[in-house]
């Protein structure tokens, strides 16, 4: 068995426990990435944007934290510099919102299923 270091980018992340907000120092040490690294990347990119509650926390949803990772993962893993992996996750996000449509289309045509059988099934009730 090999030992990864963790300066080499390849070891294992943590699996992301089921919380709905982690510290800036829990997304830390999930993501691999030093805190002052978040605060950065929030600059870098505007999808990533945790709430702030007083004092000015930060408090990273579980997307966010999904997203930390894939930065991470385009920066350090990829190779991309911080323009490449901003113009890499605005394509990802043109595809998600065309899935979304899409979503959306099979969500109307599956309601629209359901209320026909429910018709046939009054009629066969009759």
């Amino acid at each position: 068995m090999q030992a990864s270091s963790p300066d080499n980018g390849v070891h294992e992340l943590p699996p992301i426990p089921a919380k709905r907000y982690f510290t800036i120092g829990e997304v830390s040490d999930l993501c691999g990435v030093k805190p002052h690294v978040l605060r950065y990347w929030e600059q870098e990119f505007t999808q990533l944007k945790p709430v702030k509650r007083g004092g000015n926390r930060r408090y990273y949803q579980h997307h966010e934290v999904l997203l930390v990772r894939r930065i991470r993962q385009l920066l350090y893993q990829e190779g991309f510099t911080i323009s490449g992996a901003r113009n890499r996750l605005g394509e990802s996000a043109i595809q998600e919102q065309e899935s979304q449509v899409e979503v959306e289309r099979y969500e109307a045509l599956v309601r629209e299923l359901r209320g026909e059988l429910a018709s046939v099934l009054a009629e066969l009730r009759a």
